[in-house]
């Protein structure tokens, strides 16, 4: 991902200080970032790709395919690799959000519409989120859905309180945390599952057996792009490190930012891979597991209370990570296409009403997540495109792209696109 740099993109300025200053360091006005200090964004991106969705997709995937669709789960990681390093770059190269550019870049009616579109994707994404955190809870102890969901709300909206320009290290610490420990309770149950390794390679050969089989990759793929961690990016970098000027610090940032990406996407990827071996290798051909309360049922039947629990487990903490970045991007969103100045906390509250209201409504769980999934098909060509478009402008980055990235990029896209247009196409014919 090489850099074409323009030398006078910027008239030398001295750095903003916003972010955390232990992570950084002034030295005859050249900022410095060591690329291990630096990690964290990317993390926090990276919970978009291990919600309820993920959860519900990938074991369906495993459970009905075994080990065919472990190639969708690589792809997909890949492009959300590429992805999210141009939405980082953004920021990193303008000190603006993306839709702080798309707001710039657009009149108002279009500005308008496009924060309407982009609420009601936020909306549909937290919808997702909360069911997943009311289900896992609902499994643990039994509570009824409705209050699980108020609990995911309130607990989400207390982690939301460490977000802040001061405190954003903090945050990022948390939602590591969280991370962890999905990927512990993964890497637990995928132990105890004992996946065939001639089964996982053999699954790295693209092919389908179906219709359905093509349209669960579509699935798959449209639960690892989510268009909130792309809206998001630009803001995490930019809240941890402000403006930076200096062309030397410039390259530093992105040399540490896509370090930071590789590794936060790997634990993504790998944990999304683990599900669909685990569901591969011990719920094969089960019952039920087309939901997360079915794949619980099957777990505590076929590898004991253990692992049901550390499913359990991990799925609550996906629910609360990703609502609560869920909560993050929706005031960047808010906050950058209608030109306000929103906490996350209110955001939290805009996009929890609905998912209250749905859930109060008696709406089927596994329902609202396919619904929801549906939604998100709609919102992630309206964020791809402008990200590329913007991206490749050398009039705003202040960087041409690549030729080859651009082309790349492109590509990715269109599959992207294409695999989400297939998905709403095969939902809407039941």
């Amino acid at each position: 991902m090489g850099e074409q740099s323009r030398a006078d993109r910027h008239t030398p300025q001295p750095a903003e200080t916003g972010g955390d200053p232990s992570t950084s360091r002034v030295t005859g006005g050249r900022r410095r970032f060591s690329r291990f200090t630096m990690l964290g964004p990317g993390f926090v991106a990276a919970v978009a790709y291990l919600d309820p969705g993920n959860f519900a997709t990938n074991i369906t995937a495993g459970a009905t395919y075994g080990y065919l669709l472990v190639w969708v789960i690589v792809g997909a990681n890949l492009m959300a690799m590429l992805i999210q390093y141009l939405a980082a770059r953004i920021g990193v190269l303008t000190g603006r959000t993306l839709p702080e550019l798309i707001a710039e870049h657009s009149s108002n009616p279009v500005r308008l519409g496009y924060w309407l579109q982009a609420q009601v994707v936020a909306i549909a994404t937290d919808l997702a989120e909360v069911v997943g955190g009311a289900l896992a809870l609902q499994v643990l102890t039994g509570m009824p859905l409705l209050l699980g969901a108020a609990i995911t709300i309130c607990a989400s909206m207390v982690i939301l309180m460490l977000q802040g320009e001061r405190r954003q290290r903090q945050f990022e610490r948390v939602i590591i945390a969280m991370v962890l420990i999905i990927a512990g309770g993964i890497l637990w149950d995928l132990l105890a599952a004992q996946p065939s390794l001639s089964g996982t390679l053999s699954g790295l050969t693209p092919r389908f057996t179906g219709a359905d089989s093509l349209v669960l990759a579509a699935g798959m793929l449209g639960a690892t792009v989510m268009p909130h961690a792309i809206y998001l990016h630009s803001a995490l970098v930019r809240d941890r490190f402000g403006r930076v000027m200096d062309e030397a610090s410039v390259n530093n940032l992105l040399r540490a930012t896509r370090l930071d990406i590789v590794l936060s996407m790997l634990v993504a990827g790998a944990v999304n891979l683990a599900m669909v071996l685990l569901a591969a290798g011990a719920l094969r051909g089960s019952a039920g597991t087309d939901t997360l309360t079915g794949a619980h049922s099957a777990l505590l039947a076929g590898l004991g209370p253990g692992a049901a629990a550390a499913f359990a487990v991990s799925l609550l903490m996906a629910g609360l990570a990703s609502t609560t970045v869920g909560s993050y991007s929706g005031s960047v969103i808010l906050n950058g296409l209608l030109r306000v100045n929103a906490s996350p906390l209110i955001a939290r509250l805009i996009t929890a009403v609905p998912a209250l209201i749905v859930l109060a409504c008696g709406v089927d769980a596994t329902r609202a997540l396919v619904l929801s999934q549906v939604v998100l098909s709609f919102g992630i060509p309206l964020v791809l495109i402008p990200l590329v478009g913007l991206s490749a402008r050398e009039g705003i980055a202040g960087r041409s792209l690549p030729l080859s990235v651009r082309i790349l990029t492109w590509i990715c896209v269109t599959l992207i696109v294409a695999l989400n247009v297939a998905l709403l196409i095969a939902t809407f014919r039941g």
